[in-house]
């Protein structure tokens, strides 16, 4: 589990193709990481990643196809900035909300502009997801923890105050920049409760559904 509150801006060294899938080389910047374990988490622009080496400068995690379908690590390569936060710890201070780490879906930033001294950023999310987004509430974008302002059909829009910019990745976001999204985890449980008896029902196709990816 994760806050939302990110702790350095990264960079990706290399995306090596393995077997299918890839394997993350991830500089962590200033990111503390002796206390980090083989095996420990990192939300990596808001995807929950397993440590599965340490580096001099960052560490190396591998992804999934799941994940590869379902996040923008798809269009990572080498200088790619994100998002890092260690899992959160019975210590921690819960300044955002409760992330998982788990992706719901891609988003792509509609336009930018300045607010006194914030920037708004309207946001587009697939039609599916449209019903997760709340007026106030929480959404995850690239692993920040951020308050829904407005919303409208499929669009809504943020205010990111000086701060988040200049320590996330979103400093660097423009129209058409596609971007990891996770809804508040309220809303997953919540709508799978309303279901009652049909939760135990399987789906129509016989398929599993599979919304969200690691």
């Amino acid at each position: 589990m994760f806050t939302g509150i990110i702790e350095s801006v990264g960079q990706v060294v290399a995306v090596e193709p393995v077997e299918g899938d890839v394997r993350l080389h991830i500089d962590t910047a200033g990111l503390p990481m002796d206390a980090v374990q083989l095996g420990d988490s990192i939300a990596t622009n808001g995807v929950c990643l397993t440590v599965i080496d340490k580096t001099a400068t960052g560490y190396r995690a591998d992804v999934s196809v799941e994940s590869l379908d379902l996040t923008t690590i798809r269009e990572w390569q080498a200088g790619t900035t994100v998002n890092l936060e260690r899992a959160l710890t019975p210590e921690s201070r819960l300044g955002g909300h409760i992330v998982s780490g788990h992706v719901d879906g891609i988003g792509e930033v509609v336009s930018r502009h300045p607010d006194a001294r914030s920037e708004r950023f309207l946001m587009r999310v697939p039609a599916n997801m449209a019903k997760y987004i709340a007026h106030k509430g929480s959404i995850t974008i690239d692993g920040t923890s951020l308050t829904v302002n407005s919303v409208n059909g499929c669009e809504f829009d943020v205010n990111i105050v000086p701060h988040t910019i200049a320590n996330t990745v979103m400093g660097r976001y423009e129209p058409g920049t596609k971007v990891n999204l996770e809804v508040d985890l309220i809303a997953r449980y919540l709508e799978r409760l309303l279901l009652g008896d049909k939760a135990a029902e399987p789906s129509v196709d016989g398929n599993a559904q599979h919304d969200s990816a690691q």
